[in-house]
């Protein structure tokens, strides 16, 4: 009989303290290895600071699951703060649950130190590691846009273009830092990622390819919500922005594309923005979102909604019709896609990176040119022009896999670990 695993999740924050996509679908996962009979136990490790600081201190949650108080002060090779943490706490951490499995969904201020540790404290122990971001090809925060740009993307990780981008670093800082980020992969076992945009990406970087497969974060299985009751005459006319507010998200491509419309064609749409996050963004940029909405708020075609906790997020999409995300990074895999394809609601997406590739366009929703106001402009209006167009998309959509379904997956992928053939999972 097979032995059952010991699973350790990691992450880069606790749920109850943050709501990013990547903790949120961590812990979805410890879940579903909680309840999945193949896993004898389960564990969360989520960083935090407590509003003190990196003390190194970890202290239980709640049980089964950790905080851990580190951070990092080197982002350019991703060392931790607390050293001293890593050996005592952290390493005594993994020697009294004893996991077989450790399955870490980041490094961003956790560091990358961790993963050596793990290893020394017992070598049998399997590293997974699940990529929610470009962080360790990219710099500038992982985005893969060149700073002091008009967000110019960029495809590929260079010495010199890197340096360029930050001219107080040399090429052989660059180098220096793949070397240290690459010497650390080389402890994992595996790695995960949700799309295979991101695959390719780290592929192209010099991860091997047999050693990265996809799979998508898991969704709740409950069923799609019916659609919004339309009043007589009405289309389907209602737009629903979800998620962070800042300058990478593209909420200000959409806001400028309504100020394009005259007044008559804007009275016909309506954008719900329940976004979070805006206080936090630059003076600059919260001043262009003020001018841009505040205008269309009056008119009525804007209704600022706010922020959400994960249980609200039916209850507001079963008031759109669309979900939009008009981002113009890349993205890997936006958690709002598969979150809008469990409630029954096509999208209307930007057309590159893990957006383009989780939205079939013509399908199960529509794909703008990225960053282009006027694309987006006409994209709004020609969706809600008739009922026909949402009625064939939403027919077509397939629901996610489910937490439990993610799971198995992942435990599958545990036991056939070295199977070129995973590749395609």
């Amino acid at each position: 009989m097979n032995k059952k695993h010991r699973i350790l999740v990691m992450a880069h924050a606790h749920p109850d303290f943050s709501l990013g996509g990547g903790e949120i679908a961590a812990y979805n996962l410890f879940k579903a290895y909680q309840q999945n009979g193949r896993v004898e136990q389960a564990w969360y490790l989520g960083r935090t600071d407590k509003g003190r600081g990196a003390t190194g201190a970890i202290s239980l949650r709640r049980p089964n699951e950790y905080l851990w108080e580190q951070a990092v002060h080197d982002w350019h090779l991703m060392k931790a703060v607390h050293q001293e943490s890593l050996t005592t706490w952290f390493a005594d951490l993994i020697r009294a649950l004893k996991p077989t499995v450790v399955h870490t969904h980041h490094y961003a201020h956790l560091g990358l130190e961790y993963l050596r540790i793990i290893k020394q404290v017992d070598p049998t122990i399997k590293i997974v590691m699940t990529l929610h971001e470009y962080m360790a090809i990219c710099r500038n925060n992982g985005q893969m846009i060149k700073p002091g740009t008009t967000f110019k993307l960029c495809s590929r990780e260079s010495y010199d273009e890197c340096h360029q981008c930050f001219p107080e670093r040399t090429a052989e800082d660059f180098w220096l830092r793949k070397h240290f980020f690459m010497s650390h992969f080389a402890l994992v076992d595996q790695f995960v990622s949700p799309s295979e945009f991101l695959r390719q990406r780290y592929i192209a970087w010099g991860l091997p390819a047999d050693k990265i497969v996809v799979i998508e974060n898991g969704q709740s299985d409950e069923g799609m919500l019916p659609p919004r009751s339309l009043a007589e005459g009405e289309t389907r006319n209602r737009f629903g922005f979800f998620g962070q507010i800042n300058p990478y998200k593209g909420l200000h491509v959409v806001l400028e594309a309504l100020h394009q419309l005259s007044k008559n064609q804007r009275k016909n749409i309506v954008l719900e923005v329940h976004g979070a996050n805006l206080e936090h963004q630059s003076a600059e940029f919260q001043e262009k979102i003020e001018k841009l909405r505040q205008p269309l708020i009056k008119q009525g075609v804007v209704q600022w909604v706010g922020p959400y906790q994960p249980h609200e997020l039916r209850s507001r999409m079963a008031s759109v019709d669309w979900v939009i995300v008009p981002s113009i990074w890349w993205e890997n895999s936006p958690m709002v896609i598969q979150e809008a394809f469990v409630c029954g609601r096509p999208l209307v997406v930007s057309d590159i990176g893990g957006m383009q590739e989780k939205v079939r366009d013509n399908i199960d929703g529509l794909h703008v040119a990225v960053g282009n106001v006027l694309a987006w402009a006409s994209k709004l209006q020609s969706a809600c022009a008739t009922t026909e167009t949402w009625d064939r998309l939403k027919s077509q959509i397939k629901p996610p896999m489910s937490f439990a379904q993610c799971a198995d997956v992942h435990l599958s992928l545990l036991a056939c670990q070295g199977d070129s053939a995973l590749v395609s999972i």
